[in-house]
């Protein structure tokens, strides 16, 4: 049997020694079929410089230069548009890879029926002072789970079949934020989902900061109605208590964003809201009294979680 091709799609800007890292972590896969589109953002120093050092006899390479700055979106799109392979997956430039993430993840779709259009794995976090490690248990049709709130990792864990991106169509550049979320959905519609339930991925991150951009503003104003026009009616076709499920789930998500960001005001809003959805839900109760506490409750939660995460490495399986 042939080894179908992988194209891993890794939008980068200005961080050259991420991205060398980056692309060092493909080169060091034990699946040798791989095609890798570096698209570069417009960096002040161009990629193609960055990479230059690097020898690529093993591994063919192609570096599109974006001649403006377009943001990740568009850069991950451009590089799904010019890929090639049977599989796609992606790379965030300050994102690595274990060497046998592709071969699994392949080795999981030649396992799987036809029936799986993208498989998924786990992610290792690697903060200042401790490591989070989420893996997923999660497969089949995942978009009820997925509505009423259950996480399913970001773009830097999947693997896509090409069919099933033509099906559901590109990555939504409208979202400034929660873009993969909404393509997860979408996907989702086309076909199942199956996991490689271990951390493939290694994501690192100061302490307190969750994702490379963290515009609160953004996400209230855009990709929180966005998202709920786009998929509130897909949950009411699954029954009233999905659809109240989805709200007080995505509701919940915009005040956790709004307490870490310190818009106090926003997150005891959003996290009162949340609880008028699902009212019966304790967690939700919690991040609401921690919000009305403005800074100074959320400081000291913030610094008994931390003290907690410095004596022991936390591993979460969802």
């Amino acid at each position: 049997m042939n080894d179908p091709l992988v194209s891993v799609v890794l939008p980068t800007y200005d961080r050259p020694e991420n991205l060398r890292n980056a692309v060092q972590s493909v080169q060091e896969q034990t699946y040798s079929h791989i095609e890798l589109v570096v698209v570069d953002d417009h960096s002040p120093t161009p990629a193609a410089d960055t990479l230059s050092p690097l020898s690529f006899d093993e591994l063919t390479v192609e570096i599109i230069r974006h001649e403006e700055n377009r943001g990740a979106n568009e850069a991950r799109n451009t590089g799904i548009r010019e890929s090639t392979g049977e599989y796609i997956a992606f790379l965030d430039d300050d994102d690595d890879w274990a060497p046998s993430k592709i071969e699994k993840q392949v080795a999981a779709f030649r396992e799987a029926g036809p029936e799986v259009g993208v498989v998924y794995t786990g992610s290792e976090y690697v903060y200042d002072d401790y490591v989070r490690t989420v893996t997923f248990s999660l497969e089949g049709d995942v978009t009820e789970a997925m509505l009423r709130g259950r996480s399913l990792g970001e773009f830097t864990t999947l693997m896509v079949r090409r069919d099933v991106v033509r099906a559901a169509g590109l990555p939504d550049t409208d979202f400034p934020s929660w873009q993969d979320r909404d393509w997860l959905l979408r996907l989702s519609r086309h076909c199942e989902f199956k996991t490689v339930p271990e951390a493939l991925t290694t994501r690192r991150r100061k302490t307190g900061e969750d994702s490379i951009s963290d515009n609160f503003e953004e996400k209230r104003d855009i990709s929180y109605p966005l998202f709920i026009e786009k998929h509130r009616d897909l949950a009411a076709e699954y029954g009233w208590r999905c659809e109240r499920a989805f709200m007080a789930a995505t509701t919940e998500s915009l005040g956790q964003e709004a307490l870490k960001n310190g818009y106090y005001a926003d997150a005891k809003k959003y996290l009162l809201k949340a609880l008028r959805y699902h009212p019966l839900d304790r967690s939700r109760l919690v991040y609401a009294l921690v919000a009305y506490g403005g800074k100074y409750t959320y400081r000291a939660a913030h610094t008994l979680a931390s003290l907690l995460h410095r004596v022991r490495t936390d591993t979460i399986h969802k």
